[in-house]
């Protein structure tokens, strides 16, 4: 058993092998031990290796779900090995092997899966001038690639796709972000080549190319497809019918969102790592799993194509001016996730509740399409052109699976009475046996006149006829001797023995023949997958828009309207997920950046709004590129390529990085990229390092953006930054008001003109807590340095009518161009050369 189980083993070196013993699954060696610590189960030893025990655990087969989800979680990989001999026949060990492999990426068991949130297998290849990625959701089938380069671009996807498991080539370059990722799996080399991937995908689409997928001209990109598709292929050990196409996804099309930004924004996850006060958390009220998946895809990824987004502007106004919202989602409640129902199907994996649930959501899509059937909008008339019914199948599932069926086919009672003949009368021997033993067993009495007589059964001997052994003597001459007992002697009779080798048959042949009819329902819905398969995403569709209507509905939101010329004008604007957590009404503030305005200085006091108020900025962009009503009375908006945010401070100890080198990286990244079609949240930009360095870092930050035009909040304490409205007309001052009320701070969160007058640093220390001594010794200093500064300036004043002015702090971290300058040698430049430094210095300068 041991070298059966090696031979398995030395296939699957990296992964847990979960090995089949009778009722158990074993692990045995290193696997056991990591097992017994991961899932915290006993370790015992059973035998021996070269004179030591060999290590080893166990875990019941029938509860083995909830320990493989345990290690999913952990982003392991799980081989299950099963017996697919009959240890009836079978000489020597039952002959074993890989039913499938289970890992992070390709999971399909309902129990293992977030419902609500896509998993997905992730390929890599490439190098830093260009990358090929691709994912694959098996649960759905869909199949995306993209090509990109930089690695900043790279790390956003990755930060939006959040894959399960990724895989890359084993000559991967060690010691990069990518490979800290969790649940990466280094592959071949030759599995990525781009020649053999070509063939791989074609014939799995039965395609002559790919030119019809958009495709054709990627490289990188389906290299990473190709290693996708020949990995599901090995852990899922079935055909993939349910991979129909592959789609590419291009960065112009969508609103580019990298992954700090994504952080900040707490799109789909908070800052924590969970789902709560997130905006996908305020939105999500789907009716079914698969539009709330389908809700998060469309707020990970943005749209720039009008096209799309005013088709759902369309459908959501239609759903919501006479609230057939309110008809069509306990429709779609009962329709249920058949997205990932119709992949176990595919995969042939489907549980018989899987069949009652696809059933059940059959029979109401007839109800469901007549109630869109007058809805006027062109895209929702499209969309319900694509829910088709299928009579067929629900009378096929009606006729097939009973009612409430077990959650498993394994003891069979799945297949509903009247659908097979042969199967009826296999069920009808077995249910029956006890009544025609107790007939038998009256009829015998009579006959032999013996009043001992019992008929009963036992695993070992089957059935018996059981006499005293007083009355064992009187048997009748057709009573064959079958066992002996201290008080009493068995027998069997021909007539017995017949029923008997009927009824133990009945009960294994009826299990055989059920699964056998399962699997013939399976192969039906099949042939209709593709069909079915287009109903449901058309399904998850409806769903979203349905509920993007009722938070329209529910929670005030306004259609916004995008406009050509370049600005951003939102009236009454709010914050989507802050103003369902106030217990008090939210303050609602207007927002204008146009051709003349392209920058707010925002000035005010911690804890007054400021973050709230760039933040609520980016939300009501971000939703008004998905197609959603927006948190606001009124908003007028051109399409942006961008969102980019520097809010927040944190550290990055993996990396080696501090607070300041990330938020330094993070700046770099927008000054980078931002153009004058990008939306920009600056908030407390240089705070990590001395003032002077600082201000100057956020000074020269904000004029850099200002020449780029993009639109952009830079929320700041250095005052000195709004005197940037003086000198740049792009330029405007905003400040957050508050106000002090026996020596305690009031927020009024109301956006008004102008800079803020004071910061109120001292208020809002009291506020959180800090002891009154440090508030009151903290004063005295403040007054010290405001005196100082008073002082400095007349200092100023009086340099003017030549007197000396106090040193300037400046002075010690001189101009480049002045450490250049003073470096110098002039006899030793050609006047060609002294020229050509003049033009490089003052083109620095400007």
């Amino acid at each position: 058993m041991m070298q059966q189980y090696f031979s398995i083993k030395q296939q699957h070196p990296e992964q847990l092998l979960f090995y089949r013993m009778g009722d158990f699954y074993e692990l045995f060696y290193e696997d056991a031990k990591k097992a017994a610590r991961l899932l915290d189960i006993t370790l015992t030893a059973r035998g021996q290796s070269g004179g030591q025990p060999i290590p080893m655990a166990g875990l019941p087969y029938h509860s083995a779900e909830g320990y493989l989800a345990k290690l999913v979680k952990l982003g392991e990989s799980v081989v299950i090995c099963e017996q697919i001999g009959d240890p009836a026949t079978s000489k020597g060990p039952v002959e074993r092997q890989v039913a499938r492999i289970i890992t992070p990426g390709t999971v399909s068991d309902e129990a293992l899966l977030d419902e609500r949130r896509d998993n997905l297998l992730a390929a890599l290849v490439g190098a830093e001038k260009g990358f090929g990625l691709a994912t694959l959701d098996i649960n759905s089938g869909r199949f995306v690639v993209m090509e990109l380069s930089g690695w900043e671009t790279l790390l956003g996807e990755m930060e939006r796709l959040a894959p399960a498991e990724l895989l890359i080539p084993d000559d991967w370059e060690s010691n990069t972000p990518i490979e800290r990722r969790r649940a990466v799996r280094r592959r071949a080399p030759w599995e990525f080549d781009q020649d053999s991937a070509q063939k791989a995908l074609t014939q799995q689409f039965g395609t002559k190319d790919l030119a019809g997928f958009g495709c054709a001209s990627l490289t990188l990109g389906i290299g990473a497809a190709g290693a996708l598709l020949s990995y599901a292929k090995e852990t899922q050990r079935t055909a993939l019918p349910h991979i129909r196409s592959i789609a590419q996804e291009r960065f112009e099309d969508s609103v580019i969102i990298d992954g700090a930004s994504r952080r900040n924004l707490e799109i789909d996850q908070n800052l924590s790592g969970g789902r709560e006060n997130t905006l996908l958390d305020v939105l999500d009220h789907s009716a079914t799993a698969m539009g709330s998946r389908l809700l998060a895809r469309w707020l990970n990824r943005p749209l720039r194509d009008m096209q799309i987004l005013n088709a759902r502007q369309a459908s959501i106004s239609t759903l919501l001016d006479q609230q057939f919202y309110l008809d069509l989602q306990p429709q779609l409640k009962g329709i249920g996730d058949i997205e990932r129902i119709l992949a176990r199907i595919a995969l042939r994996s489907a549980r018989p509740r899987d069949l009652a649930r696809l059933r059940d959501a059959l029979v109401a899509l007839p109800e469901l399409q007549s109630c869109m059937q007058d809805l006027e909008s062109d895209h929702l008339k499209a969309l319900a052109s694509h829910i088709q019914t299928y009579p067929e199948l629900a009378d096929l599932l009606s006729r097939a699976i009973i009612d409430n069926p077990p959650a498993v086919l394994r003891d069979g009672g799945v297949i509903k009475a009247g659908f097979d003949a042969e199967l009826d009368e296999l069920q009808n021997i077995s249910e029956n046996a006890g009544q025609y033993l107790i007939d038998l067993e009256t009829r015998e009495r009579e006959r032999s006149g013996l009043s001992s007589l019992k008929v009963g059964y036992n695993r070992v001997h089957g059935y018996f006829i059981e006499l005293s052994r007083s009355q064992a003597e009187q048997a009748p001459a057709d009573y064959i001797r079958r066992q002996t007992l201290k008080g009493a002697e068995r027998f069997i009779t021909p007539e017995l023995k017949t029923f008997e080798d009927k009824a133990l048959s009945a009960r294994s042949r009826a299990l055989a023949r059920e699964k056998q009819l399962y699997e013939e329902v399976l192969d039906r819905l099949n042939q209709d997958l593709a069909d079915l398969q287009t109903t449901a995403a058309s399904l998850a569709e409806v769903d979203v828009l349905s509920t993007l209507a009722e938070r329209a509905g529910t929670l005030s939101y306004s259609c916004p309207r995008f406009v050509e010329d370049s600005r951003i004008d939102i009236q009454q604007g709010r914050h989507s997920v802050v103003e369902q957590v106030l217990e008090t009404p939210f303050v609602a503030n207007d927002l204008t950046l146009d051709e003349d305005t392209r920058m707010l200085i925002i000035t005010g006091p911690n804890m007054g709004g400021k973050s709230t108020y760039m933040r609520q900025t980016a939300l009501i962009v971000l939703l008004a590129h998905i197609g959603s009503f927006v948190p606001a009375a009124e908003v007028e908006l051109s399409c942006v390529d961008r969102i980019f945010t520097r809010i927040g401070s944190s550290d990055d100890l993996a990396g080696g990085r501090s607070t300041f080198m990330v938020e330094m990286s993070e700046t770099a990244n927008i000054l980078n990229n931002a153009t004058a079609d990008s939306l920009v949240l600056m908030d407390e930009v240089g705070r990590g390092t001395s003032t002077f360095d600082g201000l100057s870092l956020a000074w020269s930050a904000a004029e850099y953006l200002a020449k780029v035009r993009a639109f952009t909040l830079f929320a700041t304490h250095y005052f000195e930054l709004t005197g940037m409205a003086e000198t740049d007309p792009g330029v405007a001052n905003v400040h957050l008001n508050a106000t002090e009320h026996n020596e305690r701070i009031v927020f009024l969160h109301k956006v008004q003109p102008g800079p803020a007058s004071q910061s109120y640093g001292l208020q809002v220390a009291q506020l959180a807590g800090v002891p009154r001594p440090v508030i009151l010794r903290a004063r005295e200093h403040l007054a010290k340095l405001e005196q100082s500064s008073l002082e400095q300036h007349s200092g100023a004043r009086n340099q003017q009518s030549g007197q000396p002015m106090q040193s300037d702090l400046f002075a010690s971290a001189p101009h480049p161009l002045v450490e250049q300058l003073q470096a110098l040698k002039p006899d030793e430049l050609s006047p060609r050369q002294a020229l050509d430094l003049l033009y490089q210095m003052q083109k620095e300068w400007q």
